[in-house]
């Protein structure tokens, strides 16, 4: 009997693993991110959150390439694939230190740049100053500079900096994602 209830036991973890892919998937469909791109769905296996790195559990065997955007169900953008392996890829996250990309605040025509910081925070810079930005705006990819597709949430605006000085303004920006409940997520293989 206690080998039966051992594996009762396991296969209720099966099917209660397999219930949170089908709503991640169906929530997928629902914003219907597999008619703009072709997706392959991808496990996070590690998080590496003091270098700003994802793990996932596809390859190069899988058609994984350097430079694939990876988002979540809800079209949220994480970041790109970084040295894939055979069996396994590396996700550098748009926090990372190397990160940077084209974005536009959604709904307006202001364009600007986001850049990594680490430690899972953002800087908007090179938005001209007299343009009107907000705390709360939300940013989407650019097709600008062709790193990312377009449209994509990146961000959403916190305290704006601005200098009589220099030309720009910058704003902290903080990412869509919580680093913490990043299970199942996509990688775009084409747009």
């Amino acid at each position: 009997l206690l080998i039966e209830n051992q594996k009762l036991l396991a296969e209720i973890t099966k099917l209660l693993e397999f219930q949170k892919e089908n709503e991640t998937l169906r929530k997928a469909l629902g914003i219907e991110l597999q008619k703009d791109f072709t997706l392959l769905f991808v496990e996070v296996i590690g998080k590496d959150t003091s270098q700003d790195i994802l793990l996932i559990n596809k390859g190069l065997k899988d058609g994984i390439l350097e430079g694939m955007p990876v988002v979540t169900e809800g079209r949220v953008l994480l970041g790109k694939i970084r040295d894939p392996s055979e069996n396994f890829s590396k996700v550098l996250l748009i926090s990372h230190t190397t990160s940077s990309f084209d974005i536009k605040i959604q709904g307006r025509e202001i364009t600007g740049l986001v850049k990594g910081k680490g430690d899972l925070k953002l800087l908007l810079d090179l938005v001209l100053k007299d343009q009107e930005i907000k705390e709360g705006d939300l940013l989407e990819t650019s097709s600008l500079g062709g790193i990312f597709p377009k449209g994509i949430l990146a961000g959403k605006i916190g305290k704006i900096m601005k200098s009589d000085v220099k030309p720009f303004q910058q704003a902290e920006v903080s990412p869509l994602f919580e680093i913490s409940k990043l299970g199942t997520v996509f990688v775009i293989t084409r747009y």
